[in-house]
């Protein structure tokens, strides 16, 4: 008898044995391939679904308010750098502060290499003639403010990890720098910037001087004000298809949710070069 229920599970075993290991298989590669992310499975929504509405026109802040679908759920797309020449810029960049004024920026952005210097985001001019108003550049290994004002600029010890999702923003008041690493900051303190003559928008690039970005990037939004750290933590807990919290004082929003307009109502809209608006963004992406 026991010899037949030893003979029975072993022809059990040898007939669903092989269907369990290739169901475990399966199951491990799709684990791989991310497809039990969170991320994977909420919705999304496409380029414009939600936009600040200026009733008086650019540059206005009177009654205007967030139209469309603001309720903070991820992005179809995302904006993919090759880390060659791949760039969005603007042809202008009207309302952002001049010289030592208070202004601030935030972007997600997901780095595939950190093994050289990197320009992310920074607005100066046109020609190069005047500095940068302020950005944010990635050194190797380090996460930095990239603040130009003819003499220098300022690095943080603030150190990030590569093929995952970051959140990143750079707050000026004056002299006064807060730069802001998913929930960790620092202050620096560094000369004023230069006001630039024709101000222009660079993503995935330093103002004229090239080194390009090799990565993602989504959500870019620029205030004419410093945010407090409760409203840049209120921007990191919204996580990447985040609205902005100060409307009266957004100057330009680039969700690079399918495209590099500007849904801040300024239409301070950007032109791309050579980049891919890719939906397959969400590994290394984990909502705060």
């Amino acid at each position: 008898m026991r010899l037949e229920k030893l003979q029975s599970a072993m022809e059990y075993l040898m007939t669903y044995g092989w269907a369990i290991l290739i169901i475990a298989v399966v199951l491990g590669a799709l684990f791989g391939l991310g497809f039990f992310n969170s991320a994977n499975l909420a919705p999304k929504v496409s380029a414009g679904a939600c936009q600040v509405y200026r009733p008086n026109g650019p540059g206005t802040a009177s009654f205007i308010n967030l139209e469309g679908t603001c309720n903070n759920e991820l992005p179809q797309y995302v904006a993919q750098f090759s880390g060659v020449s791949d760039s969005v810029t603007t042809q202008t960049f009207v309302g952002i502060p001049a010289g030592s004024s208070t202004r601030s920026l935030s972007a997600w952005v997901y780095v595939t290499s950190s093994a050289s210097e990197q320009g992310m985001v920074s607005i100066g001019d046109s020609a190069g003639n005047s500095g940068d108003v302020f950005g944010l550049i990635l050194f190797p290994t380090a996460t930095a403010l990239y603040y130009w004002d003819g003499e220098s600029d300022g690095a943080t010890g603030l150190t990030f990890t590569p093929n995952v999702w970051h959140f990143m923003a750079v707050v000026q008041s004056g002299a006064s720098v807060i730069v802001y690493l998913d929930g960790s900051h620092q202050t620096l303190s560094t000369a004023a910037a230069q006001e630039p003559l024709n101000p222009v928008l660079y993503v995935g690039q330093m103002q004229g001087q090239g080194h390009p970005f090799g990565g993602s990037m989504a959500n870019i939004q620029i205030y004419n004000t410093s945010l407090s750290s409760n409203e840049v933590t209120a921007l990191y807990g919204e996580g990447i298809g985040g609205s902005p919290v100060l409307l009266r004082n957004l100057v330009g929003w680039y969700p690079l949710n399918g495209n590099a307009n500007d849904y801040s109502g300024n239409l301070n809209n950007g032109a791309a070069a050579g980049i891919v608006y890719t939906s397959s963004w969400t590994n290394g992406y984990a909502a705060p």
